[in-house]
């Protein structure tokens, strides 16, 4: 094998692997999309405030450390302990579950029958009100997130693969904690999957997903449903943080993430987990190989915005996405 054809490997599977990524904030938008029909911009706001969250438990951090001292005059920001990594983690999944339970209560329960761009713009304010707590909470400088996820290039791929080519071709370059992403999504969306088809709650969730009114006339509590699947969103959020917030720091621009995940539904489809990740997979590849291939003879950076061009020509001939419901309306 020619080593530009090994390269082109190289460069799909790291794409794959990039489209792992993706899926993981996808998986949060489809989750409560398919639930209550809402379409959640605070989602990628959600993976900011987890991460942010749990390196602040992580390192012992004191919430609203700068609002203390400018108002009373103190210098304290540590409480003087730091938390296990995995007890960290199981606190934060804690203060995810409260906030969904915050957000039903303070914004869902007073917002049931209205029109979908009404709910829209409350996940809006959500995100700004997310940020914004973050920022307060926790500072704005970039942290570091360390949870004991491996970092650095594998070398077992690396000495497998570097008789491949010629003497030039030194291996594959693939990252570890992007296997370690690609594994834990695969998990995830196992346990999603299992949890939709055979729980009760997973039943009554897909119950609500078809008829609301149909839901609650055979006794789902539509508000804890909602609780549920903001909840299970939020668990999914942080997920994503951890692996985005290990990949490149817990910073502000986490939350334009959110962004990337949109040609990921696009193509997937508003309401399949199964088409959040064949989506993913899809717009990482795609992104990675038009890079490689085309990317040379235009200038470079179509990584911007080639996801945004192939899920717009793809609306045009699918506009449910590969694996959404396709709606028939009858006039």
């Amino acid at each position: 094998m020619t080593d530009q054809f090994l390269y082109a490997i190289e460069v799909m599977i790291n794409g794959l692997m990039a489209g792992v990524l993706y899926s993981l904030v996808a998986l949060g938008f489809v989750l409560i999309f398919k639930a209550s029909g809402i379409f959640n911009y605070a989602q990628g706001v959600m993976a900011l405030f987890a991460a942010l969250t749990l390196v602040g438990l992580q390192k012992g951090q004191i919430p609203f450390a700068h609002l203390i001292n400018a108002m009373f005059g103190t210098d304290i920001h540590y409480f003087g302990w730091e938390l296990p990594a995995i007890l960290a983690i199981a606190l934060t999944a804690g203060v995810m579950v409260v906030l969904a339970i915050l957000i039903e209560r303070f914004i869902l329960k007073y917002l049931v029958n209205q029109e979908p761009i009404i709910l829209f713009m409350a996940t809006i304010g959500l995100a700004y009100f997310l940020e914004g707590l973050g920022d307060v909470m926790w500072g704005s400088d970039i942290k570091t997130l360390d949870v004991g996820l491996p970092q650095g290039a594998s070398l077992w791929a690396e000495q497998a693969t570097s008789g491949l080519g010629s003497e030039n071709f030194y291996g594959f370059f693939i990252d570890k904690l992007d296997i370690a992403a690609a594994l834990t999504a695969a998990a995830l969306v196992i346990s999603l999957t299992l949890f939709s088809q055979y729980s009760k709650q997973g039943r009554a969730l897909r119950a609500v997903a078809d008829d609301h009114q149909a839901a609650l006339s055979v006794g789902v509590s539509l508000r804890f449903i909602w609780v549920l699947v903001w909840s299970i969103a939020g668990i999914v959020a942080l997920v994503a943080g951890i692996m985005w917030g290990a990949k490149s720091g817990v910073q502000f621009s986490l939350s334009l993430i959110a962004l990337k995940a949109l040609p990921v539904l696009m193509l997937g489809g508003f309401t399949s987990i199964p088409g959040a990740i064949v989506g993913g997979l899809i717009i990482g590849v795609g992104e990675k190989l038009f890079e490689f291939t085309i990317g040379p003879m235009i200038g470079g950076a179509t990584e911007n915005w080639f996801a945004y061009v192939l899920a717009l020509v793809f609306l045009v001939f699918r506009p449910q996405g590969l694996f959404g419901e396709k709606i028939i309306e009858r006039v």
